[in-house]
């Protein structure tokens, strides 16, 4: 029998275990692909630190932002072939559901999260359907490619399908951690002719500011609503990433005449909705966004490529796969200003140095 490591969740709050379990034998249609990176995000924090989402069963391997090559093919399995590069769509997808057949993926009425439904990606291989597989350029590294299928790819949907951004608008971007940050590199990219960042952090303002933000403002030291509409007259585009409802309600004060409010952070908070008659008089519009699609990876993995979009600066640390713990207790500390941490399996634990190394500034 061959084994791997892989860091498991036995209770949500408990440390991860990285333990010996048996490599898993891809099944028909599947592909076992060799973990090169696995980043990790605010759902695994969800997940094991904060325990306020469900998981399928545990124990359970977590990871579902990741990129590696292609190990060994299943049954009926014509592409990808051994030694693709390749990185995974979050969820492993039907392919049949009405949601999957449009190209929205994340929406699959069947769909199973890496880590949440079915073990992920933080161990040294991973079993997944071959149709849940994006090619990953060759010149795209493994840890950009793993961050892209979620940190990048999310924002990017919010920004382009459901908000509709059109270049000379104004966008705001409440929350300014991995995805916000990313939201406000994207913004610019994408035409935008001013870019607001919000948040409490100074370090995520001072971050936000480096990659384009017009104006960085914190709650807590101005009138935010009051500063956006003096200056800006409203914003045509507000994307909030927190989940918080007086995040919400910001973002929707900040909001000016037929400009979209697009909701992207998930928690258990109900915000208010202003008063009707300002609301509807105004002609704003309210939406979720949730994920990303398959072609939001591609199209991004081709800016990658074509040097129009550099996330060099979004790894703040790499961990072996023996301190995916340390890295997930980092991250949910915040501590440095992180954007996004990233778990290589095959790194060599650092010695006698620090977990994770020393922190890049973004």
């Amino acid at each position: 029998m061959r084994t791997m490591r892989a860091a498991r969740l036995h209770r949500p709050g408990e440390p991860l275990r990285v333990e010996e379990v048996e490599v898993p034998e891809p099944a028909e249609g599947e592909v076992l692909v060799e973990v090169r990176a696995c980043g990790l995000c605010g759902t695994d924090l969800h997940l094991a630190v904060q325990g306020d989402l469900p998981v399928a069963r545990t124990p359970i391997t977590l990871g579902h932002e990741a990129a590696g090559v292609v190990a060994r093919v299943g049954r009926g399995v014509r592409s990808p072939v051994e030694g693709d590069r390749v990185a995974l769509f979050p969820a492993a997808s039907c392919g049949e559901c009405r949601f999957c057949r449009a190209g929205r993926e994340s929406l699959c009425d069947r769909s199973k999260v890496y880590g949440m439904a079915r073990d992920g990606a933080l161990a040294d291989y991973v079993a997944v359907p071959a149709r849940s597989l994006v090619p990953l350029p060759a010149t795209v590294p493994f840890d950009i490619g793993a961050i892209v299928t979620d940190g990048v790819a999310t924002p990017f949907r919010a920004l382009r399908a459901r908000g509709r951004l059109r270049a000379g608008e104004t966008v705001g971007v409440f929350g300014c951690g991995g995805l916000g940050t990313h939201a406000v590199q994207l913004a610019r990219m994408m035409g935008a002719a001013s870019v607001v960042a919000v948040d409490v952090d100074p370090r995520a303002l001072e971050r936000a500011a480096r990659l384009g933000a017009d104006l960085a403002l914190s709650p807590g030291e101005t009138d935010v609503a009051g500063e956006v509409r003096e200056r800006l007259g409203g914003l045509d585009l507000a994307l909030e990433l927190v989940g918080r409802p007086e995040t919400v309600e910001l973002a929707l004060r900040c909001t000016g005449k037929c400009g979209r409010t697009v909701l992207v952070g998930v928690g258990p908070g109900r915000p208010s909705l202003p008063p009707l008659a300002a609301f509807v008089g105004r002609e704003q519009s309210v939406l979720g966004s949730f994920g990303m699609d398959r072609a939001d990876i591609e199209d991004l993995y081709r800016l990658v490529e074509a040097g129009r979009l550099d996330l060099s600066g979004s790894i703040s640390a790499k961990y072996s796969l023996e301190e995916a713990d340390a890295a997930l207790r980092r991250l949910a500390g915040k501590e440095g200003g992180i954007v996004r941490v990233v778990v290589e399996p095959h790194l060599a634990r650092r010695g006698d140095e620090p977990a994770g190394g020393p922190i890049v500034s973004p």
